[in-house]
């Protein structure tokens, strides 16, 4: 009788011991799969509202979800977001420091000479802000001798900037600023410059979000779609590819205009075919 149960002792032994052999097994290889999976960090300036900003000390709007949506449940990448200033967001994109950006960043033949673009993510023109009580400016043409704030390096400081080349009898004033979109609009609204050039979306956005009821949004025309892209750092072709079909799968499945609503309250998609 006593050997039966030194027996049965013996057996129960080996069996929780080959449970815990089994569990531990299960955990390296779940925590292998973490390790094995590319940390994909994305750079963001963390504004304008209400494509890249924070809330409650987390990083949030339209293209950081739209980063979150297009690497969840990922079996190859991980995904980090870091904010920066608008002119680390390159530098980090030259130093390998990120493998990604998004910042409501536009088209340029020099950056697409520089990183990659991934698919456009949205559609958001370009207005002209001045305020309501200034009949001077109505359009491009009546932006000779007014001052405008812009940020160094951004689509609308370079498109000044060249204007100021077509035009040097008679230039734009570019008063250059680190400050964020929504302070440079407050200023405007302070009558301390005379116009801004800037995203439709991110414009209705602050006008509405601070009360900037003495200002009003011109419709300018474009020659380019409007169009608003995650870039890469140049090397991350496998990386391009993985984002580009995400994207093709969100437009698809609704995300994008879920998000879109939830972000812009209206549809800002591009067409379909740009997403290709």
């Amino acid at each position: 009788m006593k050997k039966i149960v030194k027996y049965s002792s013996l057996a129960a032994l080996a069996l929780v011991a080959a449970g815990v052999l089994a569990a531990c097994s299960g955990g390296a290889k779940k925590e292998g799969e973490a390790a094995s999976k590319k940390e994909i960090i994305v750079a963001t300036n963390a504004t304008p509202k209400p494509f890249n900003y924070e809330e409650n000390g987390e990083l949030t709007g339209y293209e950081i979800e739209v980063v979150r949506a297009i690497f969840k449940d990922s079996d190859k990448y991980t995904v980090k977001f870091e904010k920066t200033e608008w002119s680390g967001v390159f530098a980090g994109l030259d130093a390998d420091r990120y493998q990604m950006a998004v910042s409501n960043i536009s088209y340029t033949k020099e950056r697409a000479e520089k990183y990659l673009y991934a698919a456009p993510t949205a559609k958001n023109p370009n207005v002209l802000v001045v305020k309501k009580d200034d009949p001077s400016i109505k359009s491009l043409d009546d932006i000779g001798g007014k001052s405008t704030e812009v940020v160094q390096g951004t689509t609308s400081a370079k498109q000044l900037e060249d204007y100021n080349k077509q035009h040097s009898d008679n230039p734009t004033v570019l008063k250059y600023t680190k400050a964020d979109f929504q302070q440079i609009m407050g200023r405007l609204s302070d009558s301390q410059f005379d116009y801004k050039i800037f995203d439709k979306i991110g414009v209705e956005t602050v006008i509405k979000d601070q009360g900037l009821d003495n200002l009003k949004v011109i419709e300018l025309p474009s020659d380019q779609q409007p169009y608003v892209y995650p870039l890469l750092a140049k090397g991350q072709d496998e990386l391009k590819s993985f984002v580009d079909k995400r994207i093709q799968e969100l437009y698809k499945d609704g995300t994008l205009e879920k998000l879109s609503k939830q972000f812009f309250g209206d549809t800002y998609l591009p067409a379909e075919a740009d997403i290709k």
